[in-house]
């Protein structure tokens, strides 16, 4: 059965089944963002954990944790939804380690690490309100740098 698809250039092509350039071009730019969010997570994570280790316990080695562990939500969101803009995922990561940090109100966070350690890397341990601001700061600064590739990379490819 063909039909009209809804990508221009595409007409009298069977629907559901052929994407056209523009199509294709936007799969690739999906598939890019979220393979480079995985590779970008590893580093920030080998950057972190060097901090945590390595680093002497001070304001500025906090900070620095908190910074990437905010760019961490953020490229976690931008791999779980790569077609998201960057400012819907910032807001899902602010929104993320808004909750992570106002959790360490209660007891749940230090009673987790307790039971496993590991744990407190991923939701701390005491209540901080700079650590909103860290996050919030990191977060705008990750999706600025993710919103400006972007659009060079859109630029790029229309040539």
């Amino acid at each position: 059965m063909t039909g009209a698809s809804a990508v221009p250039g595409d007409e009298g092509a069977p629907e559901g089944e052929a994407v056209g350039a523009r199509g294709v071009v936007a799969a690739r730019a999906t598939r890019r963002r979220r393979w480079v969010a995985a590779a970008l997570a590893g580093v920030v994570v080998a950057v972190g954990l060097a901090v945590h280790v390595g680093a002497p316990s001070s304001a500025a080695s906090d900070i620095a944790g908190d910074a990437l562990y905010a760019v961490m939500a953020y490229l976690l969101v931008v791999f779980v939804a790569p077609r998201a803009p960057s400012w819907a995922a910032a807001l899902v990561a602010i929104a993320w380690c808004t909750a992570v940090e106002l959790l360490q109100l209660t007891d749940l966070p230090a009673q987790w690490g307790a039971a496993f350690p590991p744990a407190r890397l991923v939701f701390g341990s005491a209540f901080d309100a700079r650590d909103l601001v860290v996050y919030s700061v990191a977060v705008v600064a990750a999706a600025g740098v993710d919103a400006a590739a972007r659009l060079v990379s859109r630029r790029t490819r229309r040539g």
